[in-house]
């Protein structure tokens, strides 16, 4: 390159990067300037240019008027910036001494910026840190790809003085201009330890270039290290010689009366002198340790921890942590942050828990030292806010160090004995923690649960005496953190914290986040205390409770009242104080040991603990209970306490009756003075104390069952006044049935219970509402549909709104009364000591080695069935209701009710979605309030208009969802209370067939009508089916909805797939504005309709946005074939409760086989003195085990049934499973994976299963493979599996372990006829591995033909499936063989975007690292001195056996 190229080249430099001096610069002038440096970055020259650009000391061009620009810096910089991307592609390509002279200009460059000054500054200039952090990079870059077998030197012409070659400070060098090359140092070693050791994010270096550089650092880590440490000490002393300067320069002002500002010029630049002294080392001393951090990360730890020299690394950082000049504490912290999540042996984590504490007194005395000499208090709101950062951090470090380390604890003598300096030392270091507790910020707090809960938790630990002392501490400070600070205070600097919470949390969102998440870790938090600490926790919850009612029984300081009748509000300081106190004493309750409050008799520890607690507990209850207040809020509050008091009453329940009636007495609290309509404040204290008082009877039913009498008729009474809302009847009749469950005289439970829903029956059955629910036309009518053709004023006129609804709500109240107490009844029944079994006796051992046949799996009459369940004698009266009301409300989704409805303009939302399901397909926000609050969508499906209004209109929508999903529902129920199956409902079944089978009804419910259809219904059905019933009641339902199932998705998906005859334009749902579209569809042909209808899944959205509404309809589409593959994996035991049941089984069958002494036949399942475990943990009954023989016993007659025993049930299902491997969704996808694997495990062998598997599956899976679809990123393996599992057990007789796991496992060919192989022998055991077939099917072989392979290679890789079985190694092979096929179809992109090479998995191995492993071997020095030892060793043990001894 000339000199005029040269200057062309800086020119354009300059215009790039703006410099002033050059005049006008037109936007043609920077687009050429731009174009220029472009085509210089190809120059062919563009190396040497740049390496003489680096090496130059100045680089000017002429200005304006001839006068010298200098663009050393930008034109150092752009030259940088290119030979680092050279690195990236050419670098390799260069010879040695290319390498080596390239090398040695970048190193010239680097000595060139740090040739020390004469007179240096100490303030170190913007743009020389700048090119040395560029010319840092690219050390680092070059050391990552010649360190340390080609670059043997870097160490050396890096960390040695500048007199010696290096770029290193001289030794006393002070801050400033002569350490730049220091921070060029720093720098290039912590990027290169980065790249080395964060392999998780970094894959451009080689595994093996990682490990070399790694091996190269330790090995020169005796000459980096001392450097390192010689300049932190130096520099730190510089620090605090210029501290003790200023400090002294303070005092001499206040000695004379003067201040700063009054300095003389003179003294004003001393002054800011040794500012700039103290802030420039304080700025070395932060770079070292933002190097030391990366060490401690992921360097050995001997680094840090190694005391050799007067080098000591540990007792440095623990130094610094009283220095805050340049952040150095906060630096620290990191630096013992990264040390504690490390894997410290035991003598490293004492060293640390035993100098934290006395480092951090130092540390806070020099803080209290600095806060005295600016006058102000060690703990003022200035020094809080200032140290906040830190105190943040050593919160979270001195957290992690233990919870990172409790096995430390729990294996140590002295610490479990409660003596020694170990034991002294914990108990300091947790001194240390629970101190920060009383911390006014939360923060701090909130760095240390996880902590404490785990301490907690570890059964070790609690028995030892090292938690106690500090329990009170965190306990007091996490009860006065979740008390909730009103931000209106912080917002107007009323809050005594308002600067040390603003600098806490960004904004009351962040706050609101960080508080729910606290309180929801604090409940273990709390409950663990009571269980371990029960006086402790009992005494601190009491005194408490007792100041708060002492301080606020009457709402004071009455603030924040409602203007408009002077009551207290949520948020008043009463009401929040009250609320914060309700979770601790709820969790505190909840976790007490029994032996702390039950009257049975215990060692004398256990009874003096219980002598203290019961009476607090007593006092406690009465206080709670006789508190009387008048405000609404306040009486809510009372409310969560009473609540809370559940947990005592269990053992004491004197005050319980009182408890109880007054959360009777709330749900007809009203406002005062009394208003028409109920204020929201007044209906929040109903539904609360209806919602305590089924909480408080869960848990106390049998304490209840004396006052039954009386309750009921308190009921009856309040039902019978009319005041009550329609939740507040259900929340009483929950009430009542939970208590009528504990009443021991089945007799006497299902009379109760007749007579506690006697209304809702005779509601149901009254000629209103059998009128009203004759057809689905009278039902319109009943709602005021019908009305609403005639005459649309009529859905605002207050009259016929105000009857409509109350016809409505009677209706509805009355079903959802049947489905709430229902529900009780039958998790009561659950309860029961068999289980719900219609078994008295529980054998206590089970024998599963041999069939089990059990009497009660198969149709159990009523009255068997109430003796646990008194709701059931109530079924046959009320299905036929419940089947009517379906019916007719299914009915009205037919395509010509759809045809009349959608063309008037009022009657059509009565087929909209509801508001509340618009706002479900949004993002919601914790802080937008819900469906009517900010950023809802409330009146938005009519415009302007919501449930809320005066208006039948938008109402419609949700009372059609709520009686659908009420009786589907009732149906579940009806199966899981058996009752399906009893004879008495026999004459029923073929009504109930009929409706939740009816051909129309499948076709017209929209895709979110059918997912409830699933999950509510015929999920619950399959499950509690009696094996001996599959074919009588399975058989007539499940045929006709997988088949309907299997049309269902093809039309949905096709337009996503592009396979179907509509666009993707098709997917979006029906509007208000082209309603007439979809009535004219409705009335052509079935087939026209149902197409267009399932594309859109069935959603007419009225006038909802589009971008809403078209994530409406993807979350249905997806909704539904997710809930399908959800309860396929249920009925075939691969997630839910009949999963745990196998994980149980393959739990024991483990343990037996690693326990020889365990017997190999005999009972497999009996109870031991402790009890069993569950795969999950969870303890395990006896009433658990003859569950789990029960469903053991379904899971193989339900799978074998799905699959071989009905055609129509197992073709469709089998067909739409497949499809669903090929929808875009990966949830789906990849569980109908675990499916897939199951059918192959169940119905390989079969031979009418042949084609569909090993074609039609088969041909999905390699089509999902090649093609690359972007939504498969990150489950191709599973895909690759399901190929793997169809080629082995259709093609070359191999099967596998459940799920396509482990190796193939091969079976020889039949010696009888060499064509076929031996069956295996767990054929009919798909849960042991099932089987082959027998004759090798050419379909899989044909369908790799036609993706290009050709049949040598096909017996090429049969061969290496059967010699390599390993599952890695066949993965391996497919993956091999599909990847030249997708390379053949790239371009050949469908509707769908295809992986790009970074994501493709079968380009995984293709992909190589940017800086590739050397040719070089690595031999260290340290490796040639242990192999020398190592021959020493071997060579004196070449002697005669008898050594000298001759």
């Amino acid at each position: 390159m000339n000199e005029a190229q040269h200057q062309s080249l800086l020119g354009a430099i300059a215009i790039s990067s703006g410099l002033a001096g050059l005049g006008n610069i037109t936007p043609q002038q920077r687009s050429d300037a731009f174009a220029s440096l472009e085509q210089f970055k190809t120059y062919p020259g563009r190396m040497a240019a740049c390496v003489d650009m680096i090496g130059s000391n100045s680089l000017q061009i002429s200005g304006v008027v001839n006068t010298p620009l200098d663009v050393t810096v930008s034109g150092k910089l752009f030259a940088l910036s290119v030979i680092q991307e050279f690195l990236k592609v050419g670098y390799n390509n260069l010879s040695e001494s290319d390498r080596g002279q390239l090398r040695s200009s970048i190193v010239a460059a680097a000595r060139q910026l740090a040739i020390p000054m004469g007179v240096p500054s100490i303030k170190m200039n913007d743009s020389t840190r700048i090119l040395a952090v560029k010319i840092a990079a690219l050390l680092a870059d070059l050391a990552l790809r010649e360190f340390p077998q080609r670059w043997q030197t870097f160490v050396s012409d890096l960390f040695s003085p500048f007199s010696n070659g290096g770029i290193w400070c001289e030794a006393g060098a002070d801050a400033g201009g002569n350490t730049i090359g220091v921070k060029i140092c720093l720098e290039c070693l912590k990027l290169i330890t980065e790249d080395c050791t964060d392999s998780d994010y970094n894959a451009r270096i080689s595994t093996t270039r990682r490990n070399d550089i790694l091996l190269g650092l330790n090995e020169m880590s005796t000459q980096i290290l001392p450097s390192l440490f010689e300049l932190l000490s130096k520099q730190f002393g510089d620090v605090g010689t210029a501290k003790t300067t200023l400090q002294a320069m303070h005092q001499y002002l206040a000695s004379n009366g003067r201040s700063v500002a009054q300095l003389t010029p003179d003294e004003q630049a001393h002054y800011k002198e040794k500012i700039d002294r103290r802030d420039a080392a304080g700025g070395i001393v932060a770079d070292v340790l933002g190097t030391l951090e990366k060490f401690c990360q992921s360097m050995p730890l001997d680094w840090m921890f190694k005391v050799e020299n007067g080098i000591d690394f540990v007792a440095a950082l623990l130094h610094l942590l009283r220095e805050d000049v340049a952040n150095i504490q906060v630096l620290s912290v990191s630096c013992l942050q990264q040390l504690s999540m490390r894997k410290l042996d035991q003598n490293q984590w004492f060293r640390l828990v035993a100098s934290i504490p006395p480092a951090l007194f130092e540390a806070s005395n020099a803080a209290a030292q600095r806060a005295n000499e600016r006058g102000f208090l060690p703990n003022s709101i200035e020094m809080l806010v200032e140290q906040l950062e830190f105190h943040r951090s050593l919160s979270k470090m001195g957290s992690t160090l233990v919870s990172a380390h409790l096995a430390h604890i729990t294996s140590d003598k002295d610490i479990s004995s409660g003596r020694g300096a170990k034991f002294d030392a914990v108990l300091n270091y947790l001194r240390f923690l629970s101190e920060m507790m009383s911390h006014p910020s939360g923060v701090i707090c909130g760095a240390q649960i996880n902590t404490w809960v785990g301490l907690l938790r570890d059964p070790a630990i609690v028995r030892t005496t090292v938690l106690r002392p500090h329990l009170g501490n965190v306990l007091t400070g996490y009860m006065n953190h979740i008390v909730k600070v009103r931000w209106e205070d912080v917002w107007d600097q009323d809050h005594p914290y308002s600067a040390l919470i603003e600098a806490s949390w960004d904004d009351d969102e962040e706050y609101n986040e960080w508080l729910g998440n606290l309180r929801s870790k604090s409940s273990q938090l709390f409950r663990s205390i009571g269980n371990t600490e029960p006086e402790i926790a009992v005494t601190i919850i009491h005194s408490k409770i007792c100041a708060l009612l002492n301080a606020h029984c009457n709402g004071e300081p009455r603030d924040q009242l409602n203007p408009e009748n002077n009551e207290l509000t949520m948020k008043s300081t009463a009401c929040l104080q009250f609320e914060g106190a309700t979770q601790p004493l709820d969790n505190i309750l909840h976790g007490l040991p029994s032996w702390s409050v039950d009257g049975g008799n215990y060692d004398e520890k256990r009874n003096r603990i219980r002598s203290i607690i019961r009476p607090m507990l007593s006092e406690l209850a009465s206080v709670i209970v006789s508190w009387n207040p008048s405000d609404v809020w306040l009486k809510f509050r009372r409310t969560t306490l009473l609540e809370a008091l559940k947990h005592y009453w269990k053992h004491e329940p004197s005050t319980l009756p009182t408890g109880v009636d007054s959360l009777l007495l709330y749900l007809s609290a009203k406002d005062n003075p009394p208003k028409e309509r109920l204020s929201q404040d007044v209906i929040g204290l109903r539904k609360k104390s209806g919602v305590s008082l089924v909480a408080v009877s869960k848990i106390v039913p049998n304490l209840l069952v004396p006052w039954l009498s009386p309750l009921s008729e308190r009921a009856k009474t309040l039902l019978a006044s009319g005041g009550l809302s329609p939740i507040n009847e259900m929340h009483l009749y929950e009430f009542l049935s939970c208590v009528a469950t504990a009443v021991e005289n089945p007799l006497d439970r299902s009379s109760f219970v007749a007579d506690v829903l006697a209304n809702s029956i005779r509601l149901l059955e009254s000629p209103r509402i059998q009128n009203a629910i004759q057809s689905t036309e009278t039902l319109l009518s009943f709602m005021g549909v019908t009305q609403a053709a005639i005459n649309p004023s009529c859905v605002t006129d207050h009259e016929f709104v105000k009857k409509v609804t109350g016809d409505f709500s009677a209706m509805f109240s009355s079903l959802n009364q049947l489905l709430s107490v229902g529900k009780r009844c039958h998790e009561a029944a659950k309860k029961r000591p068999n289980g719900g079994l219609p078994v008295q006796n529980l054998s206590p051992v089970i024998d599963d080695s041999v069939a089990l046949n059990f009497p009660d799996e198969g149709p159990i009459s009523i009255n068997e069935l109430a003796i646990n369940d008194p709701f059931v004698p109530l079924w046959p009266k009320l299905l036929p209701t419940i089947l009517q009301v379906l019916d007719i409300t299914l009915r009205l989704w037919h395509p010509e009710f759809q045809a009349t409805l959608l063309r008037d303009n009022v009657q059509r939302y009565v087929l909209a979605i509801s508001d509340d399901e618009a706002y479900l397909a949004t993002k919601q926000e914790c802080s937008v309030g819900g469906v009517f609050g900010k950023g809802g969508t409330a009146g938005s499906i009519i415009s302007g208009t919501d449930r809320r209004d005066l208006n039948l209109t938008p109402r419609w929508s949700g009372w059609f969802n709520e009686l659908r999903n009420n009786c589907f529902q009732l149906l579940g129920l009806l199966c899981s209370q058996r009752v399906l199956y009893a004879p008495e409902i026999s004459p029923l079944f073929p009504r109930l067939v009929s409706v939740v089978t009816n051909s129309m009804h499948l076709r017209s419910m929209e895709h979110r009508h059918f997912t409830q259809y699933l999950k509510q219904y015929i999920e619950i059905m399959m499950l509690s089916c009696p094996t001996s019933l599959y074919q009588s009641h399975l058989t007539a339902i499940l045929g006709p909805v997988f088949e309907h199932l299997q049309l269902r998705f093809q039309y949905s998906w096709g337009p996503i797939l592009g396979t179907g005859a509509l666009s993707a334009e098709s997917t979006k749902p029906l509007f208000s504005a082209n309603s007439a579209e979809g009535a004219r569809l409705a009335n052509s042909d079935v087939e026209t309709w149902l197409v267009a209808y399932y594309a859109r899944g069935g959603l007419f959205v009225g006038d909802l946005d589009s971008v809403t509404a078209e994530a409406m309809a993807d979350k249905a589409r997806i909704e539904i074939t997710r809930t399908f593959s959800d309860m396929i994996q249920s009925v075939l035991a691969l997630k839910g409760g009949w999963a745990l049941v196998l994980a149980n089984k393959a739990k024991e069958e483990a343990a037996k086989r690693n326990d020889p002494l365990k017997s190999a036949s005999g009972p497999k399942s009996r109870l031991s003195e402790n009890g069993p475990t569950n795969a999950d943990g969870t303890k395990r009954t006896l009433v658990q085990l003859h569950l789990d023989a029960r469903k053991l016993l379904r899971i193989d007659k339900l799978c074998h049934f799905l699959l071989l025993e009905n055609e129509q049930i197992a073709g469709y299902l089998v067909l739409t499973l497949i499809q669903c491997l090929e929808y875009p969704d990966a949830y789906t996808c990849r569980r109908c994976t675990r499916i897939v694997h199951r059918v192959l495990e169940a119905v390989a062998w079969v031979d009418r299963y042949t084609e569909l598997l090993g074609y039609r599956l088969f041909s999905v899976a390699v089509k999902a493979i090649i093609t690359e679809p972007k939504w498969m990123v990150g489950i191709e393996w599973d895909m690759i599996n399901i190929i793997r599992d169809i080629y082995g057990r259709m093609v070359l007789g191999q099967y596998f372990v459940p799920g396509g796991q482990g190796p193939g496992l091969q079976m020889t060919r039949d010696p009888s006829n060499p064509m076929h192989f031996e069956q295996t022998k767990v054929v009919h055991k798909p849960l042991q591995g099932g089987g082959i077939l027998l004759s090798p099917s050419d379909f899989p072989r044909r369908l790799l033909m036609e993706i290009g392979m050709s049949q040598g290679g096909i017996v090429e890789i049969e061969k290496n499936l059967v010699e390599n079985r390993a599952a890695k190694e066949q993965k391996d092979t497919f993956r091999d063989v599909l990847r030249v096929a997708a390379d053949r179809t790239k371009g050949q992109n469908g509707i769908l975007e295809r992986a790009g090479e970074e994501e493709s998995l079968l380009h995984q191995n293709t992909r190589k690292p940017e800086v590739t492993a050397l040719p070089e071997k690595l031999v260290t020095l340290s490796q040639e001195k242990r192999r020398e030892e190592k021959d020493a060793v071997a060579d004196a043990s070449d002697g005669p056996w008898h050594g000298n001894l001759f």
